[in-house]
């Protein structure tokens, strides 16, 4: 039986533009809708990227300093967010830091004293691909960190950031939700990905088995660290709709000039895809 599409002259001058055609011709097998939501979601990516050069020239002309933090359980599509966030901006105006575990000499600092050497100059954005924060979920959950160790945290670190935004450092934390069922699925996907299976590491083999004490230390951190930054949480499922979630919320909370207020303000915007 033929499938009858119901689509619009608008849908259809879409589907004969260079990126519609090229989304068309990637299915084995078609989908016009999943096509136009595919393209759809390209085109406001790209008009948010516009918007987001036109930011990072304001941070860099006028000195700013800005921090934008991604938190959220493991495989919930942090680094896919923030590399599209990134894309057309000069490297040399941004920094995205992921750290790995402290070394032998970083074991011995104040726990924040690594982070605090990875924080902003004038005229630079630094995302942060999970941050200190690790000490508010995953090290206590995993046995990293000590029960005190923990507390004295949870005791610093509103604090600690008061003094980031005291100092003039534009601060956002945004944390990516997702289902356990939809990190089941994803880690399915990276083990069978000869790319991407180095990525599932000791700490995510023990993710699904601790999801309960995950959220339990999750609920505690978002009741306990809004004080100087609220969190923003992002539904990350559809990794597609949370990087535009994620894009626009930047956008409207950081106060650049010359901005867009139709281009960022949140479209209705349903989208298809799993994958990177």
């Amino acid at each position: 039986m033929t499938k009858i599409y119901n689509i619009t002259d608008k849908d259809l001058n879409i589907l004969n533009s260079r990126k519609g055609l090229e989304a068309l011709l990637r299915q084995s097998k078609l989908d016009i809708q999943k096509s136009l939501k595919s393209v759809k979601y390209e085109k406001r990516l790209e008009k948010l990227q516009e918007e987001m050069l036109i930011l990072q020239q304001w941070v860099a002309k006028n000195n700013k300093k800005v921090i934008i933090l991604f938190e959220g359980r493991d495989a919930a599509g942090k680094g896919g967010a923030i590399r599209r966030i990134i894309q057309h901006l000069p490297p040399r105006a941004i920094r995205v830091v992921a750290l790995p575990k402290p070394n032998q000499t970083e074991l011995g600092q104040w726990y924040f004293q690594r982070y605090i050497n990875r924080l902003p100059n004038n005229g630079e954005i630094v995302f942060f691909d999970r941050s200190w924060y690790n000490r508010a979920v995953v090290e206590p959950v995993n046995g990293f960190c000590s029960r005190k160790e923990y507390e004295v945290f949870m005791g610093q670190v509103n604090e600690f950031e008061k003094m980031i935004q005291d100092s003039g450092i534009i601060f956002l934390k945004l944390y990516f939700s997702i289902t356990k069922n939809e990190q089941e699925r994803r880690f399915k996907d990276i083990i069978n990905s000869s790319h991407k299976k180095w990525k599932y590491s000791e700490v995510d083999k023990r993710a699904l088995t601790l999801w309960d004490e995950y959220t339990k230390y999750k609920e505690a951190m978002f009741e306990n660290t809004q004080v100087a930054a609220p969190w923003k949480i992002i539904k990350a499922n559809r990794k597609t709709n949370a990087r535009i979630r994620a894009f626009e919320y930047i956008l409207q909370n950081i106060p650049y000039e010359i901005k867009d207020t139709e281009k960022i303000k949140p479209k209705t915007f349903k989208t298809i895809v799993h994958g990177e």
